[in-house]
């Protein structure tokens, strides 16, 4: 996935550069292109990377001062970042001794993760996937194998928990298509149905990762997909490879399938 900082000039805004204990608990709910769209004026990109690289909350003295506003133009600019959840603001410094007097009203970065991409990308999703793999890898299984199973895990996991919501009862092939086309959606497939049978993904979500190993890749694609289909029981669609670049992979058939497929791939057991 891109990520797009614009404040930085570097990697995505990520809470973990921060220091935890200067931040709240949970991060607001942040719109990407609300954010990435405060961030276009030149005073606010400026203003945030000060305050993202101090130590502390800063006061809007201190922010004016690194930029050189007015403290006014100053509140302007902090105010619209706290409106898009990449500043939060408090009405005291942590750790001062409160004054007799109305507190300062201070900011400091939130732990809001920022990023854009067009078309979307899925490449946490992956990292996840591999990461657990390494966690989770069996005795006598290779890092594929375990890779493939952890992707069926979470595409079952995914089937499930969209099965739990929307409680469709026994799905035929064309409501199994249609549920599946509207999560699928939802993680950057770009699904499109060309005939009452078939769902064509028009994206790859781990672009361009996909590019670097290929044959692994789409593998961890399928598993994936055929792990929700199981999760959401719709048992008369199947998952298959069927690659025409720049397109995802696999796409969605429906067909009978067997209780137990058998391995994705040669050589590769199921979890």
């Amino acid at each position: 996935m891109a990520a797009v900082d614009p404040a930085l000039d570097g990697p995505a805004l990520n809470g973990s550069a921060l220091n935890g204990s200067d931040l709240p608990e949970d991060p607001p709910d942040v719109s990407a292109l609300a954010a990435v769209a405060a961030l276009s004026d030149p005073f606010r990109r400026r203003l945030y990377r000060f305050i993202r690289r101090s130590h502390g909350p800063v006061n809007r003295e201190e922010a004016a001062a690194s930029i050189g506003i007015s403290r006014k133009l100053a509140a302007f600019h902090l105010d619209k970042l706290v409106d898009v959840g990449l500043l939060q603001a408090t009405h005291e410094r942590v750790g001062q001794a409160r004054k007799v007097g109305r507190t300062p009203k201070v900011y400091q970065p939130t732990r809001a993760v920022v990023r854009i991409s067009i078309p979307e990308h899925q490449h946490d999703l992956l990292a996840e996937i591999l990461l657990n793999a390494v966690l989770s890898q069996r005795t006598g299984e290779s890092a594929q194998q375990a890779a493939l199973r952890l992707a069926t895990q979470h595409g079952a996991e995914l089937g499930r928990a969209e099965r739990i919501r929307v409680r469709p009862g026994r799905l035929g092939a064309e409501r199994a298509l249609t549920m599946a086309e509207g999560v699928l959606a939802q993680y950057g497939f770009e699904p499109a149905r060309d005939n009452p049978f078939t769902i064509r993904l028009r994206n790859c979500p781990f672009h361009p990762l996909t590019h670097q190993a290929p044959e692994f890749v789409c593998a961890i694609n399928q598993a994936f997909l055929t792990g929700f289909l199981r999760g959401l029981e719709a048992t008369t669609v199947r998952a298959v490879l069927a690659p025409h670049p720049p397109e995802c992979c696999v796409r969605l058939c429906t067909g009978p399938v067997t209780a137990d497929p058998g391995p994705l791939h040669p050589g590769v057991s199921q979890p």
